[in-house]
């Protein structure tokens, strides 16, 4: 691909069976598309693309749209959450937005999406597909190739660009039409169902309550750390401690020049991080998350001692002496989703 390539389409691309397939019924007519993978904190696999280019023969780029999606979320979704923290209506509009946008950047004149109406209950119903191309001014540049027959004709079928006839009509939640067309194009890695989106999952729902409750200002970063490790939390002071060498790295990764790094000395263990955004922890309270965090290192809990902690922010370090236990004056603990009901509830507009 040069840098002066035009495309017919820019296409959603979710790495999911539909959307692979909406991509490639567009392909078999001929048409130039451009894949978008779009990646926030709680859904998107950029290191994946490569193999996907490979694997499936498109053209795909990575969008990340983190902040912005961050900033959806606290503003409330218009149309309201699932189950859990999923904004699904809302999730759609924002990436078709984004997307818009990119149409003159790709030299591109339609967007498509592999979604089926009837398929997901919040966000492919009929009205809520209707909502979506109004609130993200899509009309009359979106087109759904893959249920096209089961809707109004777009410009791009009626101009010739998009021939009608060689779309399809399918609808419901079943997904045997997917399979014989998947089979058709040769597809045999199929894509499991579901996008892999954390917002659709309580466990990750209660890693995510309490950065939305407590952080006056949260960013994708402060999201991107709350899917590493073990996550705890006495009121506002938050603390993430790593599990095996692989989180202790994604920690690493995500260190601020404001973050309080905690580290046994002489005793192997998980490093941990303790997030400051409502003013510098005291000292009592760096003392309390160092012994609760020394707990974690069956060594250093084990010889019944104190021991020393390096705790580091930016360029200092000092160490702490302690006493490793669980059992602490902050008492740490992890979110419950019976902890996360009430703050997703007073996100969600449907609840008010």
């Amino acid at each position: 691909m040069t840098k002066n390539t035009t495309y017919d389409a820019l296409a959603l691309f979710s790495a999911g069976l539909d959307s692979l397939l909406s991509a490639k019924v567009l392909q078999a007519q001929g048409l130039r598309v451009k894949c978008l993978h779009f990646v926030t904190p709680f859904f998107g696999h950029p290191g994946r693309v490569r193999g996907w280019r490979k694997t499936y023969g498109l053209d795909i780029d990575v969008v990340n749209i983190g902040d912005d999606y961050v900033q959806m979320m606290l503003d409330k979704p218009k149309y309201g959450f699932g189950k859990y923290y999923n904004p699904c209506v809302d999730c759609k509009i924002i990436m078709l937005r984004h997307t818009r946008q990119l149409l003159e950047k790709y030299g591109a004149t339609f967007i498509a999406t592999g979604e089926v109406v009837g398929q997901r209950p919040m966000s492919q119903r009929r009205d809520a597909m209707n909502s979506v191309i109004n609130e993200s001014d899509t009309e009359g540049l979106l087109l759904r190739p893959l249920c096209a027959k089961t809707l109004p004709p777009t410009p791009m079928e009626e101009s010739g660009l998009v021939d009608r006839e060689r779309l399809h009509g399918i609808s419901g939640r079943g997904r045997k039409d997917q399979l014989r067309l998947a089979e058709e194009f040769g597809i045999t890695d199929i894509p499991t169902p579901a996008g892999g989106c954390r917002l659709t999952e309580q466990a990750s729902a209660c890693r995510y309550a309490p950065v939305f409750q407590h952080h006056p200002a949260p960013t994708a970063q402060d999201f991107y750390l709350s899917n590493v490790g073990r996550q705890y939390w006495a009121g506002t002071h938050w603390l993430t401690i790593g599990r095996d060498q692989h989180s202790n790295e994604m920690i690493r990764r995500n260190i601020t020049e404001t973050d309080l790094v905690f580290d046994v000395v002489g005793y192997p263990g998980p490093l941990a991080l303790g997030r400051q955004f409502t003013g510098a922890w005291t000292e009592d309270a760096v003392r309390d998350a160092a012994a609760f965090m020394a707990s974690f290192s069956p060594k250093a809990r084990r010889a019944e001692t104190d021991i020393t902690v390096t705790v580091t922010q930016g360029d200092t370090e000092h160490t702490v002496t302690i006493y490793p236990s669980r059992e602490t004056a902050l008492g740490w603990k992890e979110c419950t989703w019976q902890d996360a009901i009430p703050t997703r509830n007073a996100m969600d507009p449907k609840k008010r």
